[in-house]
């Protein structure tokens, strides 16, 4: 039984038994009923009959109010966006004087077409009364701005679209791209960025420092991961961003000698790209943090940290999860995982892996202590650390300063011109 029918209900038994002439007793009796019929609360039904609006089947329709007049009307409307587009999108609080101030000098240079009326409107209208009437107008600039047309069409159509449930999960060669900022809290000027590059089919990382984001530097480090790789690229995904999307980059996956498909991810869809986000977490943000470095010395260690131990330590003793099979049942979605294992270990297992490259692997592995890599990466993250922290707070000079400082320096350049200890390339 429903509101409307529980109140059809208590009206019919009230005007039968006549409940308002009755005594206090007999009242009770009405009362006993209606609540055993209707399961509420006895309190609840007397507050009901007490208030006579509730007793009503159908709400009573408002008498016709005549609505007020709208002072701001379409062609307020039009006008006052013409001014907020001339004087680049303010806010009510900012754009309010300039209306008063600069209405009759744009009707002046005939850049306003409004009449004396239209006019005088716009000259007395309060900042809230802006916002508000605005609001449709911004939001059309937002969808504009986020979902326009793209600068360079003709490049965007050359590389297609990508989604993260199209890949050959088993395919070795099919690397993600991506790059991260170390520009701490601003982004201005300068700074050191990685290039990130990661295997979908084994998980195989492999990464790049470089300064700025400019599409030389950014091509510079792609050829430098490249060559990094125990086997060859076959399809590379990026995203939208410029430094990576250009024509260098096009040139070179069109060259016969590489044999690359290009791919990318949609416009502000970070899962098309998951599999090198998950990485620039876990390789970049860990391991070198959200600090700002923008000097040649800490790129460098940046480099020699990538090229040397990390790219080791992660692909040779860092075990990953891959995602198996994903239901859902009842609204859950219930997901299985494969047992733990090192890109080196699904390299080895793969079917389109060589067994040259396979045995240059194991012959580096067998080289490899995990320890001394674990221990020269906390070194060598200390140090970057002491770097960043001699830019902005300088230490106080110790008893002997030169010795120390020529000490820190002469390991600072041992580190970085050691040489690097790579995966063995030839078998290609």
């Amino acid at each position: 039984m429903d509101l409307s029918a529980r109140n059809q209900y208590l009206q019919t038994l009230l005007k039968e038994r006549g409940y308002h002439i009755r005594t206090k007793k007999e009242k009770s009796v009405v009362l006993d009923e209606y609540c055993q019929m209707t399961n509420q609360n006895r309190k609840h039904v007397i507050a009901k009959i007490r208030s006579g609006d509730y007793l009503r089947t159908e709400r009573r329709q408002p008498d016709f109010v005549k609505p007020r007049p709208e002072i701001y009307d379409g062609a307020v409307k039009v006008a006052l966006s013409q001014c907020w587009q001339i004087f680049d999108q303010p806010c009510g609080e900012r754009l309010a004087p300039l209306l008063r101030a600069e209405v009759d000098r744009l009707r002046r240079f005939s850049e306003l077409d409004c009449t004396d009326e239209v006019a005088e409107k716009l000259k007395r209208v309060s900042a809230r009364t802006i916002d508000t009437k605005l609001t449709h107008e911004k939001e059309v600039c937002h969808l504009k701005a986020r979902y326009g047309q793209l600068k360079n069409p003709l490049l965007y159509e050359k590389v297609p679209i990508k989604l993260s449930d199209e890949w050959d999960r088993e395919k070795v060669g099919q690397h993600q791209l991506d790059i991260v900022e170390h520009c701490g809290q601003s982004p201005r000027g300068e700074f050191v960025c990685t290039l990130s590059e990661t295997d979908i089919a084994t998980g195989w990382w492999e990464g790049a420092a470089q300064m700025g984001k400019s599409q030389r530097a950014t091509f510079v480090s792609l050829q430098a991961t490249g060559t990094r790789f125990p086997w060859l690229r076959t399809d590379l995904h990026i995203d939208n961003g410029a430094e990576v999307l250009n024509w260098h980059l096009v040139r070179f996956a069109e060259d016969p000698k590489n044999h690359l498909h290009l791919s990318r991810s949609r416009p502000l869809k970070k899962n098309d790209n998951c599999f090198v986000e998950q990485k620039n977490s876990t390789h970049v943000r860990q391991i070198v943090g959200h600090l700002r470095y923008e000097t040649e010395a800490e790129l460098k260690l940046i480099q020699s940290l990538y090229r040397l131990e990390l790219r080791l330590y992660k692909n040779f003793f860092q075990t990953t999860i891959k995602l198996k099979e994903k239901t859902r049942v009842k609204g859950k979605i219930h997901r299985r995982y494969d047992t733990p294992k090192t890109p080196y270990q699904r390299a080895l297992e793969s079917p389109e892996v060589s067994e040259e490259q396979k045995t240059e692997l194991r012959a580096t592995y067998a080289s490899l202590n995990p320890a001394a890599l674990k221990r020269q990466i906390d070194r060598k993250c200390a140090l970057l650390y002491r770097l960043y922290q001699d830019r902005h707070q300088p230490r106080q000079p110790l008893e002997e300063p030169n010795i120390r400082k020529e000490a820190s320096k002469r390991w600072l350049e041992n580190q970085i011109a050691e040489p690097a200890l790579q995966i063995p390339i030839s078998v290609r």
